[in-house]
């Protein structure tokens, strides 16, 4: 579970860089089992050695794009099943702590539970990149030996132990939730990874906004996974240090659109909960606003009582979608809308979008501020005002980029689990920076030696 030796990152050449892609090609690798010795009990999975990694590299068996020849290197630890797919009810076999995933993937629960899923993706990408599957395309690959990773992950299922188990059983004085995150960060601020870096090329997923909520002030030199920064003070989560992911859309993706201008009927679509706290204000003052305006759907729902099918059908049926602030700045309508072909339309000042340093969302999106949104007939007049050539052009964009928001496994290029991995790649020189200036004075105030120091909130923050 731990390696010893110094971090070593790789350089990557082109930063940004929206291309990161590397595929496996031919050859059966080499395999050993996690511990050393060929128990297949304990090995359910081959693994491909680091010095294997760097031949191929040589012999350009894996071939990355040009502009940057090399994957991101991620050492993962290999956590208790109770951290990750024994929430999703999977149960090891011996000592094992991964699931065979050559046999059968564990499934994750549906519903709203999914918008939030990104933690389950990743690990599973991690594990499969330990096969030579050449119909794969790899922006990341595990590897054993943390002083040749670029970074380490932590493979805690946050978001679902939320979901799932933060109500307090009968006999129970904490949560299940808050009893993992305290095990969590004992175990990480006890590794020798932790120590050399003080966790600052650590990745840790927390996507849902109230998940990892102990742990997170504990954990803030580590690069977060997050939604958004609505409930983290930016002493703990901001955009320089933190990577932003996409929801899973839980709607259906809109398979062979043939749509057009003229062919769905409803011009603004907004379906959701109309009362939010916090930034929320503006979903009742538009609802107020809008609600008598002709072609404009908008309404209170959820996903019960077949809302999830009401919803596809309306956003498949609408030119342009609203996406206006909640209780946080993102919400999943975005992806929802995007996974549509419904042209988005954005009202949430502080939202922050996923791989913004490389995708323009202005070429597909509507931004509008919640100022402006709010004063009579702006923002229906500004809709109105958007012809048929532009929201085409809008419309066929969103068809280009949809597949950047898909999660599937396996992953496939391009897709979202891989523009996660790239993303995470143009944090690392940034993360090497921090480290190497930690080190100044390490001849006499090592670094291994400081206890770990936790956040506080600040007095202005709310959450």
């Amino acid at each position: 579970m731990r390696s010893t030796g110094h971090p070593y990152f790789i350089d990557h050449n082109l930063l940004p860089n929206h291309k990161l892609f590397s595929t496996f090609h031919g050859g059966n690798l080499a395999t050993r089992s996690r511990n050393g010795n060929n128990d297949p009990s304990i090995a359910a999975n081959p693994v491909i050695l680091e010095d294997q990694v760097a031949a191929l590299r040589g012999s350009n068996m894996v071939k990355a794009n040009p502009d940057n020849n090399a994957v991101l290197k991620v050492f993962m630890y290999d956590l208790p099943p109770e951290f990750h797919f024994e929430l999703l009810d999977w149960k090891p076999e011996g000592k094992g702590v991964w699931p065979d995933i050559r046999t059968k993937v564990p499934e994750y629960p549906g519903g709203l539970n999914l918008q939030h899923s990104i933690e389950y993706w990743l690990t599973l990408d991690l594990l499969a990149s330990e096969f030579a599957d050449p119909s794969i395309a790899r922006s990341a690959i595990r590897v054993h030996n943390s002083s040749v990773a670029d970074v380490v992950f932590v493979p805690f299922f946050s978001s679902l132990s939320y979901n799932r188990y933060s109500r307090l059983k009968p006999h129970q004085k904490g949560s299940t939730n808050k009893l993992l995150q305290q095990k969590l960060v004992k175990f990480l601020v006890a590794q020798e990874e932790w120590k050399r870096s003080g966790g600052r090329d650590h990745i840790v997923l927390a996507h849902h906004p109230n998940s990892l909520l102990d742990a997170r002030m504990k954990l803030w030199p580590a690069t977060f996974i997050l939604s958004d920064f609505g409930r983290y003070p930016p002493n703990v989560a901001n955009v320089d240090k933190d990577v932003i992911a996409p929801y899973k859309h839980v709607i259906r993706t809109f398979v062979n659109d043939s749509s057009d201008f003229d062919s769905r009927p409803t011009l603004l679509y907004f379906q959701g909960a109309i009362y939010r706290k916090d930034g929320g204000f503006a979903r009742q003052e538009l609802f107020y606003l809008l609600k008598d305006e002709k072609d404009v759907h908008f309404s209170f729902g959820t996903v019960l009582k077949d809302g999830i099918r009401r919803a596809t059908q309306g956003m498949h049926s609408s030119k342009f979608c609203l996406n206006i602030a909640g209780d946080t700045p993102s919400s999943n309508r975005l992806f929802d809308a995007i996974a549509s072909h419904c042209v988005p339309v954005i009202i949430s000042d502080d939202i922050e979008l996923p791989y913004e340093d490389v995708l323009d969302y202005s070429e597909f999106c509507v931004f509008v501020r919640t100022s402006d949104a709010v004063k009579e007939k702006f923002l229906i007049n500004l809709i109105r005002s958007i012809g048929r050539d532009d929201w085409t052009r809008m419309w066929a964009r969103l068809k280009e980029v949809e597949n950047l928001f898909e999660f599937q496994y396996p992953s496939k290029e391009g897709d979202a689990v891989q523009m996660i991995w790239q993303a995470v790649a143009r944090k690392v020189p940034a993360i090497r920076m921090k480290i190497h200036k930690s080190r100044r004075f390490s001849r006499y105030n090592p670094l291994r030696n400081r206890k770990p120091r936790s956040l506080s909130i600040p007095i202005n923050f709310s959450k």
